[in-house]
């Protein structure tokens, strides 16, 4: 990236820091959400991926409604 595209992008966060905020706000629900779910569904690569990988809740809202939907969560209790 060059110093005029940061300029660029500092500028813009100025003038519209609500935008800024609802982005991060929008992005760590998503996030929040999907690293749960894979947590949930023992799912070690996608937790890591979905924690590595920023792309403002993109990535998260596939996973959820197109990979995770395609798994469950057993409760087995043991009885003694």
């Amino acid at each position: 990236m060059n110093m005029a595209s940061i300029n660029i992008l500092a500028n813009w966060a100025e003038v519209h820091p609500l935008f800024i905020a609802l982005a991060i706000i929008w992005s760590l629900t998503w996030k929040g959400l999907a690293l749960w779910r894979s947590a949930e569904l023992r799912q070690k690569y996608w937790f890591i991926a979905l924690l590595l990988i920023n792309t403002i809740g993109i990535l998260e809202i596939i996973y959820l409604f197109l990979v995770a939907k395609n798994y469950k969560v057993e409760v087995i209790e043991k009885t003694e």
